[in-house]
């Protein structure tokens, strides 16, 4: 590793362009890099063994030796002060430790996998456990059709954990786009469709999620060839979209287990 080299004034460019990486949820389109923030993302980047174009580091993480030692995976060091951290952060509790991340350049889903579609799931959070879901219980890729929530905007990656390396990534999609799948579009419903425990479920498949309120698009429903529902015995419609994936994804899952 080279030394590293330091700025110290916001007004700095590199400095400018990070607040903008940390902040604005579509400025990793504009830039094709990604910002991931805190010892947790960054380790797990190392992990799955992808490269990291740039570090950046507080002045006090740089002397811890684990932090150091983590920065070192990255192409190219840069020490700041913690006041100017926090001022490209944006976070409450900055983590001291960050890493710029090369947009991936995938834009072709890949045909008879396992496959998570999300239509117009708008909540970071909501996208971020679904990715999560998604990566733990073995799906290869996760599509998201145009008006869902930025895959890498800085809330879903923090939200993800680290999902995002296990999996290909594709946004901006249309409905034409899934055609080429070659898998058959199970769609979660709450109004009909088979009960997930009796339902026959394909192997391997695409769940499709809906928005939060409106869930699937009509249009969208329509390509499908299952809709399923799980039931609720409390009475209430109370699953979000998150948990009512994770529930469908484990089925599938432990289905293929059995």
């Amino acid at each position: 590793m080279n030394a590293p080299q330091h700025i110290s004034s916001r007004d700095n460019p590199l400095a400018q362009r990070l607040r903008r990486l940390a902040a604005d949820t579509t400025a990793y389109r504009r830039q094709g890099q990604v910002w991931l923030e805190g010892e947790h993302l960054c380790a797990a980047l190392r992990g799955r063994g992808l490269p990291a174009a740039h570090a950046v580091v507080t002045e006090a993480a740089w002397q811890q030796p684990a932090l150091r030692e983590l920065a070192s995976w990255a192409a190219q060091v840069t020490t700041v002060p913690t006041l100017l951290f926090k001022v490209i952060s944006g976070l409450a509790s900055p983590a001291g430790i960050a890493f710029l991340f090369d947009l991936p350049g995938a834009d072709t889903p890949l045909s008879g996998v396992n496959t998570v579609v999300l239509d117009r799931v708008q909540d970071a959070g909501n996208v971020g456990s679904i990715l999560r879901s998604a990566a733990a219980l073995g799906f290869a890729q996760v599509l998201a059709i145009k008006g869902t929530a930025g895959l890498w905007s800085p809330k879903v990656v923090r939200a993800g954990m680290g999902a995002h390396f296990a999996l290909r990534l594709i946004e901006g999609l249309d409905e034409t786009d899934l055609v080429d799948l070659a898998v058959p579009l199970v769609a979660t419903s709450s109004h009909g469709g088979a009960t997930l425990h009796q339902a026959a479920l394909p192997m391997p498949c695409a769940w499709v999620l809906g928005h939060e309120g409106q869930g699937v698009a009509h249009t969208l429903l329509q390509r499908c060839a299952l809709q399923v529902r799980i039931p609720q015995p409390g009475g209430e419609e109370s699953l979000n979209v998150a948990a009512a994936a994770a529930i469908c994804l484990y089925e599938s899952a432990r289905r293929v287990a059995q």
